[in-house]
């Protein structure tokens, strides 16, 4: 066929250009996207690996990590240490017995017991206490109940079942079903269950766990029994009147039963959230120039009275090991895969010493440019937040967005107005009118939170004159989205914070 003699093989030589990461390359990346405490653990990893990797003390004097040893012999090194130890006052030369008197001595030495006697002891992570959760609160109280072995096997599945704010939310007929029992009978453990602690567990709704509540607080029968019952809903929008005059019962009645029902838990398993909370160390500080001091970074061509300094702290600083070096010039190392080994280990830890200082350099340049940009947060807070992009920082220091969106993930500054993540600067703009002024979303943000705080609670204000308000600040904004920044600000709606007058 004609198309079968139209193909034939042959070879052609392109040339062309390509982008190749080198091993180097992609350790440079990975090492830049790292929070503070995953580059640690990985310092940490790469030091255990490798032999060649050493950590300078702390005390000692900064070296340089790229250069030869010193060339000092050992015999010389030697020579110098018997010296200064020679040189050392003998008042320095105490032992620490001589700190304590004979009786003193004797009684800790009576107390000191030889490797083999002494009893083994768990380790430290072994003696943490683990915060008791609402599913063990209960199990130990259902241990406490007279209970049938039956019995105490349906109370530990309705207890599993509970969820964490406290709540059953899976069917009885269900958890009957599965344990192969009548629903009567699971329902008889589970108001034995709701009479644990804290109040209103096992609760299937909000207003079964209000009932409980009040029923333990001994108000069965009572008003406030009947506002949970049937006007829960007008309680949340603040109608006081309505209920009154439903109830047939003065406002001031009303008043003094929603007290009591906003004392109330909506969620009886909240004292047992996990709270696990992780001290933030941040990367750079941001400090105030000291008199006299002048810093390198400029705002419209005026300096700014601010300076960025890495935080090092914690982290381990490294250094090739000069043995191990010395090993690698000498020609008596040993076999060729002994000496390819220390090469290897060798190229491997320069290359980590020097990403992690290009790491720290790049992530001090992004904080610098950050802080030319948002001078006026340091030194007024939130509300003078400007709006900012990745793309006006990439530009100023000459690097790629995504270098710029690696280096302020998982990384945290500390400036005048307290710890933020370094994302947290990037934020959109709102136009004021005419486009004469300009406002982060943040700060926009701030305004209707501080608007809301300063309200008269009396008669709150609605979603549409917080609209007029910002109006007159200089922002437009449509009402839909101050509702949404409202909601994100967990701020309930006028008719829910309006309180009556009493």
């Amino acid at each position: 066929m004609a198309w079968q003699t139209g193909m034939k093989a042959r070879m052609e030589l392109r040339l062309g250009q390509r982008m190749v990461m080198t091993p180097q390359l992609q350790q440079a990346i990975k090492l830049l996207a790292l929070s503070r405490l995953e580059l640690n653990q990985r310092i940490d990893l790469e030091m255990t690996e490798n032999p060649l990797l050493e950590e300078i003390a702390s005390d000692s004097p900064d070296e340089d990590l790229g250069e030869s040893p010193s060339s000092e012999s050992e015999e010389e090194t030697r020579d110098n240490q018997e010296a200064d130890s020679a040189e050392q006052p003998e008042e320095m030369d105490l032992k620490w017995e001589d700190a304590y008197e004979d009786d003193d001595r004797e009684r800790i030495e009576s107390n000191v017991t030889s490797d083999e006697t002494r009893p083994e002891r768990p380790s430290y992570d072994q003696t943490l206490a683990k915060p008791i959760s609402l599913s063990d609160h209960l199990l130990w109280q259902l241990g406490l109940v007279a209970l049938s072995t039956r019995d105490q096997e349906i109370g530990a599945t309705l207890i599993g079942n509970i969820e964490d704010h406290g709540y059953l939310e899976t069917a009885l007929e269900e958890i009957a079903g599965s344990l192969g029992v009548a629903t009567a009978e699971v329902e008889r453990v589970l108001k034995v269950v709701q009479r644990f602690d804290p109040p209103g567990v096992a609760a299937r709704n909000l207003v079964e766990c209000l009932l409980i509540q009040i029923e333990l607080l001994n108000l069965s029968g009572s008003l406030v029994e009947t506002i949970i019952k049937n006007h829960l809903e007008n309680i949340e929008k603040r109608q006081y009147a309505q209920i009154a005059k439903a109830c047939n019962v003065v406002l001031e009645e009303v008043l003094q039963a929603s007290k009591i029902i906003e004392h109330l838990e909506p969620k009886p398993g909240r004292p047992f959230y996990a709270s696990d909370n992780f001290a933030v160390i941040p990367d750079v500080f941001v400090e105030e120039l000291a008199d006299g001091e002048e810093g390198d970074i400029e705002e419209k061509g005026e300096p700014i009275g601010y300076k960025v300094v890495l935080n090092d702290d914690g982290l381990p600083k490294m250094k090739i090991s000069s043995y191990y070096r010395s090993l690698l010039r000498s020609k008596q190392t040993g076999e060729e895969a002994t000496r390819s080994y220390l090469k290897d280990k060798f190229q491997s830890a320069m290359w980590l010493i020097r990403s992690i200082e290009q790491r720290n350099q790049t992530i001090l340049k992004v904080a610098n440019s950050i802080l030319k940009f948002q001078c006026a947060f340091m030194e007024k807070g939130v509300s003078h937040l400007k709006p900012l992009v990745l793309k006006e920082v990439a530009e100023d220091i000459s690097m790629h967005e995504s270098t710029v969106s690696r280096v302020t993930t998982h990384k945290y500054i500390r400036t005048p107005q307290g710890i933020f993540e370094l994302k947290y600067f990037f934020n959109g703009k709102f136009a004021g009118s005419g486009g004469e002024t300009e406002k982060s979303s943040l700060a926009v943000r701030e305004q209707i939170e501080r608007m809301v705080s300063e309200e008269d609670v009396t008669d709150p204000m609605t979603d549409q004159e917080i609209v007029n308000c910002l109006k007159k600040e200089g922002v437009k904004m449509a009402r839909r989205t101050v509702a949404k920044y409202r909601a994100e600000l967990k701020i309930a709606p006028a008719t829910k914070r309006r309180r009556p007058i009493s």
